[in-house]
């Protein structure tokens, strides 16, 4: 074998075994687990455990913070920072959430008040971090509005360097009488940001300047879904090029096509989330796309199940798989595992987290017979600890 071969399997090989290794890493990681919660029924703000991919064994810490429901949550790109939105509609007088930021305590799971500052608007229900972690994002639910706010070198969050607030109203005069924004995230690249408007049927596509923290109207401005689906949350594929709305009052699953350049999203297809002979009340909540691409998650609540997909490679379209009961009610929010072996589903009305193994060639979901208990839990988070 000559050099240059013998270079070329080398580095082959080496490739293999980091690649291998990093595998083995990920599957025997050690995580915190933290639930955010409403306070109700005894509940008094986040809970955390501890939990090993490698075993699936669960380690219930309790109480990691007392704070007033802190309904969604967010973790900084370093793992030092965890933030929440608490849900309450007045603080310090004005109408008005809270946004708070903690620091985290890798050995206990307890989390340090930093700061608390206003969200800019009543009942943020969304939270996320843009990729340098220098800016939270957030949703003003009964606000109607959107705000950006900056983060210091120690965690703690400044007041906002930017607002918008969304006019209008939808079909639905029950639900949709004004703007009612429900989630908030950057796309893949950090150059947009996305918000699925819940009271407008729309999806708000904005460019993000990561200096600065502002957020501008793109062109065109937002994606238009029909009246009365009522877009909740996004999810977007780890290819960034499909990202997937699941639309809360219609209870289905909208595709779309991102084009990352221009931050424009086109409707490739709407597959419903309920059995065609469901004929209760239901509406859906969470979405998400598992770690490796294949498959798609949606959670409804009132049927009390998960509808699970498989997403085409090419086309990043869904096909229907199946209907899993979540063994709760009201499946607020789920996440899956970093490893991608496991799924978690937060069953806001009967204060119980539910687990399922996921099959890797299907996406099928399996319960393994664990349960948490926790006071309403509404969001799930892992962070990793080695």
């Amino acid at each position: 074998m000559d050099d240059m071969k013998l270079l070329v399997s080398i580095s082959s090989y080496l490739l293999l075994f980091i690649s291998v290794s990093s595998l083995a890493f990920a599957e025997a990681g050690k995580y915190l687990i933290y639930v955010g919660t409403n306070t109700v029924r005894g509940g008094k703000g986040i809970y955390v455990f501890r939990y090993e991919a490698a075993t699936g064994q669960f380690e219930d810490l309790g109480l990691a913070a007392e704070t007033p429901s802190p309904a969604f949550l967010a973790i900084s790109p370093n793992h030092k920072f965890l933030y929440a939105v608490n849900e309450i509609d007045e603080y310090q007088g004005q109408s008005s959430g809270i946004v708070s930021a903690f620091t985290v305590d890798g050995k206990t799971g307890k989390l340090t008040l930093l700061n608390q500052v206003a969200s800019k608007g009543a009942s943020p229900c969304h939270i996320s971090l843009d990729h340098t972690g220098k800016f939270v994002l957030v949703a003003n639910y009964t606000g109607g509005n959107l705000s950006v706010l900056p983060v210091g070198e120690d965690g703690r969050l400044g007041e906002a360097s930017d607002f918008v607030q969304h006019q209008g109203h939808g079909p639905n005069h029950d639900r949709q009488e004004k703007s009612h924004p429900h989630w908030i995230g950057v796309s893949a690249d950090n150059r947009f940001a996305l918000n699925a408007d819940l009271g407008l049927d729309k999806v708000f596509v904005y460019r993000f300047d990561a200096s600065q923290g502002k957020l501008t109207p793109n062109d065109p401005r937002f994606a238009k879904l029909p009246p009365g689906a009522g877009p909740r949350h996004l999810a977007f594929h780890p290819n960034g090029k499909v990202a997937y709305v699941i639309d809360e009052l219609n209870s289905t699953i909208t595709t779309f096509s991102f084009d990352a350049k221009a931050g424009k999203l086109k409707q490739l297809q709407a597959v419903p989330t309920l059995p065609k002979d469901f004929s209760g009340e239901s509406t859906t909540a969470e979405v998400a796309v598992h770690p490796s691409g294949k498959f798609l998650y949606g959670s409804n609540r009132g049927h009390d199940s998960l509808a699970v997909f498989t997403i085409d490679p090419a086309k990043g379209i869904l096909t229907f798989v199946e209907h899993v009961s979540v063994k709760g009610k009201t499946p607020r929010n789920f996440e899956i595992d970093p490893p991608g072996n496991r799924l978690l589903v937060a069953n806001q009305g009967t204060d119980n987290i539910v687990e399922f193994a996921i099959d890797s060639t299907t996406g099928k979901l399996t319960p393994t017979g664990t349960e948490l208990k926790v006071p309403a839990p509404v969001c799930i988070k892992f962070l990793a600890i080695d």
